[in-house]
Formats: C-alpha cells, sequence, structure tokens
C-alpha cells in the first residue's frame, strides 16, 4: 500500500541543539568512554619522564621514545581503523582497540626495563580508536552541532586530563610507574563495559553516489587541518617531557604537582568556553581559531623564559585555554569538510598527523632536552606554531550548516529515505527510526525546501 507522506510532514529548518534525544543518548556515552580511556593515558605524561628514570637501561632520549611510541603505532593504524569503520561499522573497531590497549597497559606494568616499557607503550597504541570514536560522533550529530559535541568530548578530554594529573602523582608515589599501568588496564576494562551496555549503534545513514575515499587526500582544507593537529600535539607532547621537570626545579615537590594541574585544567577550560560559542554563533571559527594559535604561541614563548613557578603555572593557563579550544575546533572542522561517506577515512588521516604528531614531540623533545635543555623545546615548539599559523590563513571561514527535521508521525520512512537522498543540494539524509524522524543536512545554496512540499513521497 502506498501512503503519501506530505500530511505527515513537519519541516522544522532550524539549529537543532545537542542535546535532542538521539544525540544526547548518543554522545554522553562516547564522552564517557573518552574520560576512561584518556585518564590512562594522561596519568602516565606528568610521571613518566621522573619515575622513568629507575627503569633499566633508561635515558632520556629512551625515555622520549617511550612517551612518544604509543603515538607512533597511532599514527600507524588509524587510517585503518577508520578505514575499516566506515566497512564495518563503528562499535566493533571500538571494541578490538580497547582490547589491544588494555594489553599494552598490562606489558607495560609488568617490566623493569625501558625497552618493555617502550613496547608496552607501542602496544598501547595498537588500540587506535580515536578516529573511530569522532566518525561515530560525527555519526549522530548535526553539523551545527558538532563543535559542540566534540567540545563535550573536549570538556571529558580536559576531566580526564585534571583527574590524570592528581591521580598520576599519587599512584606513582604509592606503586611507581606500574601502578598507573595497572590502572590503566582497568581503565581500559570500564570503556569496554561502557562500549558494550551504553554506546548506542548510529542511526542509518544514507548517502548519493558511490564512495570516494580518493576525497580525503585531494582536499586542500583536510590537509592544512592535519598539518595543524601535528603541530598540536607535538607541542603537547614535547612540553610534557620538560613541564613536571621545571616544577619540580621550581620547588613543587612530585607529589604536588597536581595542585597546579588540577585549577589550571578547571579554569583554563571555563574561559575558553566563550570564544567557542563567539566562533559558532557569530561564524568566526577561523578567527577563533587563528585566535588561539597565537595564543599557543605566547604561552610557548613564557614556558622558555619562565624559571619560578607562579610563571609556570600562568604559562600553562593559556597553553591548556588554548589547547582546550583548538582540540575541540579541529576535528568538528574534519568532519564539516569531509564527505559523510567516508569521515571514518577522513578522521583516520586526521589522527594519523595527530598522533604523529605525539611521537614526534615525545622523540625530538627528549632529545632537545638531552643536548639543549629545557627552553630549547619550548623555542622549538614556538618556530612551528609560527608556521602553523601562516598555514591557517588559507583555511576558508567554513560554511554555516543548514539542517532539515521531518517529523514521520506514524509513518515508516525506509523508502522515502533514498528518494530524500537524490533531491539536489541534499549532502546527508539520517533515519532515525526510533525516534521516528529523518533528518537532511543540506548544502543551502542549491537546496530549495519548496521541492519536499511538492514531492509525493512514498512510504510503504
Amino acid at each position: 500500500m502506498i501512503v503519501l507522506l506530505p500530511p505527515l510532514i513537519q519541516l522544522q529548518v532550524q539549529n537543532i541543539p545537542v542535546t535532542t534525544p538521539f544525540e544526547r543518548r548518543a554522545v554522553l556515552p562516547l564522552a564517557a568512554l573518552y574520560v576512561v580511556r584518556m585518564l590512562g593515558l594522561f596519568m602516565v605524561l606528568p610521571v613518566l619522564s621522573l619515575y622513568g628514570e629507575s627503569y633499566r637501561d633508561a635515558s632520556p632520549v629512551l625515555l622520549g621514545v617511550a612517551l612518544g611510541a604509543y603515538g607512533l603505532s597511532q599514527a600507524v593504524l588509524q587510517l585503518p581503523f577508520g578505514y575499516l569503520s566506515d566497512r564495518f561499522g563503528r562499535k566493533p573497531l571500538i571494541l578490538i582497540g580497547l582490547l589491544v590497549f588494555l594489553a599494552g597497559s598490562l606489558v607495560a606494568a609488568m617490566t623493569d626495563s625501558v625497552w618493555g616499557l617502550i613496547l608496552g607503550r607501542f602496544l598501547q597504541g595498537c588500540g587506535a580508536i580515536a578516529a573511530v570514536v569522532m566518525a561515530l560522533v560525527a555519526d549522530v550529530t548535526a553539523e551545527e552541532n558538532r563543535t559542540k559535541a566534540m567540545a563535550l568530548l573536549g570538556v571529558s578530554i580536559g576531566i580526564a586530563f585534571a583527574i590524570a594529573m592528581v591521580l598520576g602523582p599519587l599512584i606513582s608515589g604509592q606503586w611507581g610507574l606500574a601502578g598507573v599501568f595497572y590502572a590503566t588496564a582497568a581503565l581500559a576494562a570500564a570503556g569496554v563495559l561502557i562500549l558494550l551496555s551504553l554506546v548506542v549503534e548510529p542511526a542509518r545513514l544514507v548517502v548519493q553516489g558511490p564512495l570516494d575515499w580518493r576525497s580525503v587526500l585531494s582536499d586542500k582544507e583536510l590537509w592544512l587541518l592535519n598539518a595543524g593537529v601535528f603541530v598540536l600535539h607535538f607541542v603537547l607532547m614535547a612540553g610534557f617531557l620538560a613541564i613536571p621537570q621545571m616544577l619540580e626545579a621550581a620547588g613543587v615537590a612530585r607529589v604536588d604537582h597536581w595542585q597546579v594541574y588540577l585549577p589550571v585544567m578547571v579554569l583554563s577550560f571555563i574561559a575558553m568556553i566563550p570564544f567557542m560559542v563567539i566562533g559558532e554563533r557569530k561564524s568566526w571559527v577561523k578567527q577563533v581559531y587563528l585566535g588561539a594559535i597565537a595564543l599557543l604561541l605566547g604561552a610557548e614563548l613564557l614556558l622558555a623564559q619562565a624559571r619560578v613557578a607562579s610563571a609556570v603555572v600562568a604559562a600553562l593557563f593559556l597553553f591548556f585555554m588554548a589547547f582546550n579550544l583548538l582540540e575541540a575546533t579541529l576535528p568538528s572542522w574534519v568532519s564539516k569538510v569531509a564527505k559523510p561517506e567516508v569521515k571514518g577515512t577522513a578522521t583516520g588521516v586526521y589522527s594519523t598527523w595527530q598522533f604523529l604528531g605525539a611521537f614526534a614531540g615525545g622523540s625530538l623533545g627528549g632529545l632537545m632536552i638531552t643536548r639543549a635543555g629545557l627552553s630549547s623545546v619550548f623555542i622549538l615548539c614556538a618556530c612551528l606554531l609560527v608556521l602553523w599559523w601562516l598555514l591557517a590563513l588559507w583555511h576558508r571561514q567554513p560554511a554555516r550548516p543548514q539542517r532539515i527535521r521531518i517529523n514521520l508521525g506514524q509513518a515508516n520512512g525506509e523508502p522515502g529515505v533514498q528518494l530524500l537522498a537524490a533531491l539536489p543540494g541534499v549532502k546527508q539524509v539520517t533515519l532515525v527510526a526510533e525516534d521516528a524522524v529523518i533528518y537532511l543536512q543540506v548544502d543551502a545554496t542549491r537546496f530549495d525546501p519548496d521541492q519536499l512540499a511538492a514531492y509525493d513521497w512514498a512510504l510503504a
């Protein structure tokens, strides 16, 4: 039997908040998954360069490699994980990644050699799920809400970082670096439970035309964003080889470092929120982006000259204010530029460069400290940030997205989805059957809403 859709349709061309029922159900568990996973990673940052000195064959260079080895294996496997998630689904790949990460944590916990530490960190990185999680967030959120959703992941990262800066020194003070890795393994197990019990399958996505993964490798905007995330994570990893030592030299005891990190993380995150809101609401994303890079540059220059604890704390506040803002903006921008059917591949390439930056920052940072001292790390980072800022000038301002919501009532929208995908200007069609809603993401310059009302949509 054929039923006409127009009497059932309610068209809403609007900005739909991230707290709509489906998006909230989908994003919040993913944020929780990010918290437990990133908590395990971040706990190592403030303590590895301090407690790793007791490991057999340890040296500043090898400890830098241990810190960055995670980034190398992540870089190698992000693209395969992202591509496979486009083919076989997001959740199976996330599960595999969490189990591999758990195994690597146990290897690192049970070694007394820096080589075993490097191996464990490398295996941790083989659980390369960052791209898949970002693609899943993009699957279940509208373009206009995506920066908010990525910011929610940024909040989770910030929360994880703040807690890790407290727990890392406390756990290592009691049980050494091995205790940190055992705790990381337990957190990976918690991530598996969250994934299996709370993370929802994404709504079915229909796109027009064949898969075009080559577009990921030919898009200038995506490559500019890939370069940006490389530099961002280079400066993060390189900086945290030097910052713990600077705090200790300035008179802050190892076990008290969390008293610096916790308030800095909380206040810096609060301070960046207005700039994120302004960038999205006024379509000033590029301007805010350039300003955040400049702020990060200022923080690096201040760190290069800091000799007292107060200067280090002030620089850390600026650093994390800019870092949190960029960490939310970059993946959101990637998901807006990439074609819907290859988001997993696009975020895979993006995450590859992210973790290449982490590996290079850890490795070169350790080498710079050995050859030229702590300040040289921040000078190197400042030079890279200048190059990034100049590259960022070539970005196009992201277009303001438009979304259309079709409420189906009691009708079945399955056949109509294919017809909607064929309309001129429709970029993406998402059917949320449980909410009886179809969402369209459209190119406002090519899409005419009147064509919906004039079309007899066939529903089975």
